[in-house]
């Protein structure tokens, strides 16, 4: 058995009693540092801090990175500026989803890719086997660490150890600042997000990621900042529905599937798994991802069978009690013909079909944040 994976941050989380870590990946991450109940609500009204230093960086660079990347994944790049980030997907040649992922540019021939971590391996072997004459790849993640400061505090909390302030609360969502002064390192600050909340990412160097984090706790403290885990990053997600691969995105589960259509730009030309999309789109969905909440007393889990009229229609792909709502949902891919709001199904939660009902997503939605934190509508 292989030994996992450590963040440049490890040894820092012994010195929270009640931090637990999980194999996540292959990386050995704390899944709480002192609950997930307690972590979820502080980014909801305060602000955390994360470690998601085992995401993947890559470099791509070269006079065909643009065109590159154009056909690699589904969204237009041609349409970024330099400083701005896009949410994207990388498919396979029948649609399926390789990863999703951020890409970022940084100038004209010059990208970087933020990926998934469990999938940092597979997708460096896949854009190299597609990888042109002129073009770079080059995996980063092992020099990078990743920083992520969520909640309606963060940006005043980030104000502090910043002698330009100003940079960041300029910055717009999805538009990123090279050569930032974070705690006196030099940081690429971007503005995106994985909580539903107001954010930022710090990339910084992997040797300077310990004391930006101790920094960081120590400016935050008097705003209620706590480390967070991935236990409530995994609720705070899910309440925002936002993806997880694995979960909501697979090599066999499509981005339309996914209800990320506004990702994939079918009219941009030709990128790989665009025929088979274009195709899925004609002959109209047979499977779309919905979000569901409990009739009958019951928590919705991953891999729960999902049941219609016609029999099982489905499987639960993320479900828990939401800490911000207290009622019992979850995300589920169902046959399409179910997938209409209010539309009555049922759950087998251990071996007893309970009831439940198709509802809006996202669950939650920030609104104007005001000094109590983010309001729910």
């Amino acid at each position: 058995m292989s030994e996992l994976l450590r963040t440049p941050l490890y040894d820092l989380y012994r010195e929270f009693p009640d931090a637990r870590c999980i194999d996540f990946g292959g990386w050995d991450m704390p899944v709480q540092f002192s609950g997930i109940q307690r972590e979820h609500e502080a980014v909801r009204t305060k602000a955390g801090l994360f470690d998601v230093s085992h995401m993947g960086e890559f470099a791509v660079e070269g006079p065909g990175a643009a065109a590159f990347l154009q056909r690699m994944t589904t969204n237009d790049v041609d349409r970024l500026v330099n400083g701005q980030a896009q949410y994207s997907l990388i498919c396979n040649p029948d649609g399926g989803v390789v990863d999703d992922l951020l890409v970022y540019k940084r100038a004209g021939d010059r990208f970087m890719l933020v990926v998934n971590a469990s999938n940092t391996g597979k997708d460096f072997e896949w854009l190299g086997k597609h990888l042109p004459d002129g073009v770079t790849l080059n995996d980063r993640s092992r020099e990078v660490a990743l920083l992520a400061v969520q909640g309606p505090h963060a940006e005043r909390i980030l104000a502090r150890v910043t002698p330009e302030p100003e940079l960041l609360s300029g910055l717009q969502p999805f538009r990123f600042l090279e050569g930032a002064d974070i705690c006196g390192r030099k940081a690429i600050v971007s503005r995106t997000g994985y909580t539903g909340e107001d954010g930022f990412e710090l990339y910084v160097d992997a040797s300077d990621a310990a004391t930006v984090w101790r920094e960081l706790l120590g400016a935050g403290e008097a705003d209620g900042l706590v480390p967070v885990g991935l236990g409530a990053r995994d609720t705070l997600r899910f309440e925002a529905r936002l993806p997880l691969y694995g979960q909501e995105l697979s090599d066999t589960i499509s981005p339309l599937e996914a209800g990320l259509g506004a990702f994939v730009k079918l009219d941009k030309g030709d990128f790989v798994g665009r025929e088979a999309l274009i195709r899925q789109k004609a002959e109209g969905l047979k499977r779309k991802l919905v979000g569901i909440e409990m009739a009958d007393r019951g928590i919705p889990r991953a891999l729960y069978p999902v049941y219609g009229a016609d029999g099982r229609i489905g499987e639960v792909t993320t479900g828990t009690q939401s800490p911000t709502l207290k009622r019992n949902l979850g995300l589920a891919l169902i046959d399409a013909r179910y997938a209409g709001l209010d539309t009555e199904i049922e759950v087998d939660i251990r071996g007893k079909r309970l009831k439940a009902r198709v509802v809006p997503t996202p669950f939650y939605r920030r609104t104007k944040q005001d000094e109590g934190g983010g309001k729910v509508r």
